[in-house]
């Protein structure tokens, strides 16, 4: 008997999944985060199965989309466009591949394999080699006419490779695929974007609906959008090959991109070994994916399988973890950084995003939180990729808390005139974006993270003190500069160490028990002691000047040659420094000409920091004089830091972002956005192998 809460909450279920398919689908501004329509779009299906007499057929679960919007024309497809059934789990798929098997009768099936694209689904008609007509998904059976559009799309063929009078030319091909933004172009887009006052991006699945049901084509001529097919629709006068992954390769051969990660695999542990490698190189794909999709590749057994209302028996998607979900906003705060930069970030309810519980989301600058006009109690997307800090994606003002009256419960949120930390004047110069606390190293908040950077790889390279040491070092004053590192003996650390155990209530059972291990500070005095010895671009990367990163303080150390004439240098001596412009030689004089920080510099030379100094260094000769050189993805004969060594050996600049001034990219393994950059601007490219062989070619000692 059916409890009229069930009824209730089916209704319920069907109306927000509406809602939520009708901003996807319609508007392109979606509010709910696909793992929640997934979550709930189960809860339905689970409800249905239990009471079959409650299935409706304008019920979402069988339907695949949902009605196209009025301001295109509508196109019927000859062939439905279904959508997948998902897995979420390895027990799923192992399911999924046993009903298979048991089917079929084969033990062992093969499955065609791809990346499941995460754009906009489409349909493209040709008729004797000419692209006709491009649609839309819409409900499955009728989409929108989007052709104009599609057309401006370059990797779409408007005319297909081969002789149209040829016998393996079909009369009539449809084309079924993904029209997606790729990362680099969303976040050129969002950029551009930001800095001229317009609205950004949700994410790149929404970039690409958005730019594609534009009603003027030169809007998405202006969008790099990119295409991938992976199915066929309607097809008349061509015999097909006899599996999926065949005709995958056929429409390659007519000039339509396939995903370079399409394979073959054979039973669950072939599938979930994709599935596992696809997510290792999910963050370096120049696209974005939600998971992967397993088709059975032959298409007999295709037909043997048959569908179900929505979608096909013979093929499955499976999701990655959740990158965005909602949760509540409890409170917003700001973090001061090493540099003085003031973040502000949310508090809010732990939420699963990711493969991880967070319960702090970034919101980057006062900008971003007034342009999403984010409030305490608010409900937001939050949006984690890979290890990227998670970030609030969009507020679903909906769920605002209002009064009785109707209005917000809390006010718009105002960033705070005075440091949390030391009380000093949040200061914003005029054209910044980050606002910043005016205490310097007064400010502990900066003076930790000082340390913290001072101390760094890159920097002095004092292996042991980490971000946990340098707060204590701060808070029980043994450390007010970074010259003061030099004064610390064992005891120091002994001491600190146990304070800080006492106060955090984390006293090892050793200690307690009347045992001192003292091998790790020793250690760390030994660490300490051995930075004693450093170079000139390590020492004034390592001071932390704002906006020195490690490429600037090389060029700085090469021009000058010694820190005496690089302190003395104003502001016009500073600006002929080859990359150094206005604002940064404004930053390093300014640096300089602060009393603290020249005796910091002294305090350093007192304690025995040493750098060599002497002529300066010129890169003006060797093969790769005046190139200025990318490294990205990962090398298996040596590390990046190394390549760069050499390759500035050999006269270049290394630099850590593309741009037209760019000559060469190197790319090793699972390179993504910086290489997807260098192909759009046409930048040369270079393997491992290629590195390799040119720096056998010219070996440094030339």
């Amino acid at each position: 008997m059916v409890t009229k809460g069930v009824e209730r909450r089916i209704a319920d279920l069907r109306r927000r999944i509406e809602a939520a398919n009708h901003r996807y689908y319609v508007l392109d501004d979606p509010d709910l985060p696909d793992a929640e329509w997934d979550a709930l779009l189960r809860e339905l299906q689970q409800l249905e199965t239990a009471h079959p007499e409650l299935v409706s057929a304008n019920s979402p679960t069988q339907r695949v989309g949902n009605r196209p919007s009025a301001k295109f024309a509508s196109v019927t497809h000859a062939v439905p466009m279904l959508s997948l059934a998902n897995a979420f789990s390895d027990e799923e798929v192992g399911e999924f591949v046993a009903r298979i098997a048991r089917e079929t009768g084969d033990a062992d099936p093969a499955f065609s394999v791809e990346p499941k694209l995460d754009g906009l689904a489409i349909s493209l008609r040709y008729e004797r080699g000419e692209f006709v007509r491009g649609a839309t998904r819409g409900d499955g059976a009728t989409g929108e006419d989007v052709s104009a559009n599609l057309r401006t799309v370059k990797s779409i063929p408007l005319t297909l490779q081969g002789d149209a009078r040829a016998a393996s030319m079909p009369d009539v091909l449809e084309v079924r695929g993904e029209v997606i933004l790729p990362k680099a172009a969303f976040e050129k887009y969002n950029a551009w974007a930001l800095a001229n006052g317009h609205k950004t991006l949700a994410n790149p699945r929404n970039g690409a609906a958005g730019s594609l049901r534009q009603l003027d084509p030169k809007i998405s001529a202006q969008r790099p959008l990119a295409f991938f097919a992976y199915a066929l629709g309607e097809i008349e006068g061509a015999i097909l090959p006899p599996t999926h992954s065949q005709t995958l390769q056929w429409l390659r051969s007519l000039g339509f991109p396939v995903s370079p990660e399409v394979g073959v695999a054979r039973g669950l542990q072939g599938l979930l070994d994709y599935y596992r490698r696809i997510g290792d190189k999910r963050d370096a794909l120049p696209y974005d994916i939600d998971g992967v999709v397993y088709k059975l590749d032959r298409f007999d057994q295709q037909r043997a399988m048959g569908f179900v209302s929505r979608a096909p028996r013979w093929a499955i998607a499976h999701k990655f973890p959740a990158q965005e979900a909602g949760t509540v906003v409890e409170s917003i705060e700001v973090n001061v950084g090493r540099t003085g930069a003031v973040t502000p970030w949310v508090l809010m309810k732990p939420v699963h995003v990711g493969g991880v519980t967070v319960t702090r989301a970034t919101l980057h600058n006062a900008d971003q939180v007034a342009r999403l006009d984010v409030r305490a109690g608010d409900t937001v997307i939050v949006r984690r990729a890979g290890d990227v800090i998670p970030e609030v994606v969009r507020v679903v003002e909906g769920e605002r808390p209002l009064d009785r009256k109707g209005h917000p419960v809390h006010p718009p949120y105002v960033l705070p005139t005075a440091c949390p930390v030391c009380g000093s004047a949040i200061e914003r110069e005029e054209g910044e974006v980050i606002a910043r606390c005016s205490g310097g190293l007064f400010c502990p908040a900066q003076r930790v993270q000082a340390i913290f950077h001072f101390a760094s790889r890159r920097a002095m390279d004092i292996e042991g003190l980490g971000e946990r040491f340098a707060e204590a070092l701060v808070d029980f004053d043994y450390v007010r500069t970074v010259a003061d590192l030099y004064t610390l003996t064992v005891d120091d650390f002994v001491v600190m160490k146990r304070r800080a155990d006492e106060r955090d209530g984390t006293i090892p059972e050793t200690v307690k028990a009347g045992k001192i291990a003292t091998r790790w500070a020793e250690n760390l005095v030994a660490g300490i002691d051995g930075s004693r010895d450093t170079t000139l671009e390590r020492l004034l990367f390592a001071l932390g000047i704002r906006d020195v990163g490690e490429s600037t303080a090389k060029t700085l150390a090469r021009h000058f040659g010694a820190l005496d004439p690089l302190m003395a240098a104003d502001e016009d001596a500073l600006k002929q420094v080859p990359d150094v412009g206005p604002v940064v030689a404004a930053h390093i004089a300014h640096f300089f000409a602060q009393p603290h920080n020249r005796e910091v510099i002294a305090a350093l030379r007192e304690r025995g920091v040493r750098w060599p100094e002497g002529a300066p260094k010129r890169s003006s000769e060797g093969p790769l004089a005046g190139k200025t050189v990318v490294l990205t993805g990962g090398l298996a004969a040596m590390s990046r830091d190394e390549a760069g060594d050499r390759l500035e050996a050999l006269g270049a600049k290394v630099s850590g972002s593309v741009s037209k001034k760019t000559g060469i990219v190197i790319a090793g393994e699972a390179a993504g956005s910086k290489l997807a950059k260098a192909q759009e601007l046409g930048v040369e490219i270079w393997d491992e192998a290629a590195l390799l062989a040119f720096l056998e070619r010219h070996p440094a000692s030339e």
